[in-house]
């Protein structure tokens, strides 16, 4: 079996799917890649198992058809030292010898039999359900809901982005107890109400790949897996088990105190204020008046402590609040708005912030925030 592919080309691709191996397998066979030549298209796959991603490459000058497993990191090491040029690989299917020619040399290393490699999952047909999602959607749901998941192992549900579909849009909703976001989207619909949640690692791999991603994605799923069909990728990985919290019961309904304040300000200041806040719980501050916040922290222990002022609007009645100023910091620079609403009952019930104005009437953003206790 012999091709000619591009070495940057080969490069970006194994990079891309290169983060689904983990350093931890349990089959020495996951350390490798699964190369697959069928004609003149050339299929490479990477997986732990629980999330599988492949990549399709077309080539011009191929002889033969077959498939063998190299290793993973010894052949990205290689590639990520030439400068492009097209690589002969030569493979010889019952030594498993891998010669790769390069302009100048030969690089010659010994595949795994493919038959050792595990098939891709495959869905129950009778159970799954079809959505096409634009690709920029989809990127940005992640984007706006990967942060809010939480680490927590005992609760693996909400170690994953659940998401919703119906007739009437899609839902992509994230929490770790202490921050809560939900982004909807009215454009994108399904046949039928249905949802799952997405781990946390398959989420940040089409993350990475999402943004070079211009057509729609085709998403299909069953109760056990999703799979995603890219125009140059897909991946399939399992689906985290059990039930996602009745999350809609933890919003504030009635919230009659409402900042509106510009973002970029509030996050600087946060940045400089929280400096000074202690380190253990970090902190900060905020009282509020009808023309301006005041943002403080302090740390008794070192004799430390900053307040800064920001003009802002603000209606309702004038509190003092206390937040976890990294959590804070978080929801802002997930909203892109030039301004942003906190809307709040009193000082010890969860805060909601949102875009004063969304970039797309098409959708909706939420994120909300749980107080922290301050000692006056």
């Amino acid at each position: 079996m012999k091709f000619v592919v591009s070495s940057s080309e080969l490069l970006t691709r194994l990079q891309s799917i290169n983060r689904v191996i983990s350093s931890k397998n349990t089959l020495p066979i996951l350390d490798n890649f699964l190369f697959e030549i069928n004609e003149n298209i050339l299929t490479v796959t990477a997986s732990d198992i629980e999330t599988t991603m492949r990549t399709q490459i077309t080539l011009d000058n191929v002889d033969g058809e077959g498939k063998i497993a190299i290793e993973a990191k010894r052949l990205t090491d290689i590639l990520k030292e030439f400068p492009e040029q097209p690589l002969i690989f030569e493979i010889n299917l019952e030594t498993l010898g891998v010669d790769i020619l390069s302009e100048n040399g030969k690089y010659s290393v010994v595949g795994q039999n493919a038959d050792e490699y595990p098939n891709m999952p495959q869905l129950d047909e009778s159970q799954t359900l079809t959505v096409n999602i634009p690709g920029e959607v989809l990127l940005k749901g992640i984007n706006k809901t990967l942060f809010a998941t939480s680490d927590d192992e005992l609760r693996p549900v909400m170690t994953g982005i659940f998401m919703q579909f119906s007739g009437e849009g899609t839902t992509f909703v994230a929490s770790d107890a202490h921050k809560l976001v939900r982004y909807k989207r009215k454009d994108v619909n399904a046949e039928s109400e249905a949802a799952f949640i997405l781990p946390k690692k398959p989420a940040t791999m089409l993350k990475n790949i999402l943004a070079k991603e211009s057509g729609v994605i085709k998403l299909q799923f069953d109760d056990k897996n999703a799979h995603f069909t890219l125009s140059d990728y897909e991946m399939i990985c399992r689906l985290l088990e059990g039930q996602y919290p009745k999350y809609e019961s933890v919003i504030p309904k009635d919230n009659p105190n409402k900042l509106t304040i510009n973002r970029a300000d509030l996050a600087t200041t946060l940045k400089r204020v929280s400096v000074f806040a202690n380190q253990a719980s970090n902190l900060i501050k905020l009282e509020l008046t009808s023309s301006q916040v005041t943002v403080s922290a302090q740390d008794i222990d070192f004799s430390i402590s900053a307040y800064e002022h920001i003009n802002a609007q603000y209606d309702g009645e004038e509190m003092g609040i206390g937040f976890k100023s990294a959590f804070m910091f978080d929801i802002l620079q997930a909203i892109e708005s030039e301004n942003v609403v906190v809307a709040m009952s009193d000082p010890s019930r969860a805060c909601l912030v949102f875009p004063l104005e969304n970039e797309s009437e098409q959708e909706d953003l939420l994120m909300l925030i749980m107080p922290m206790m301050i000692n006056d």
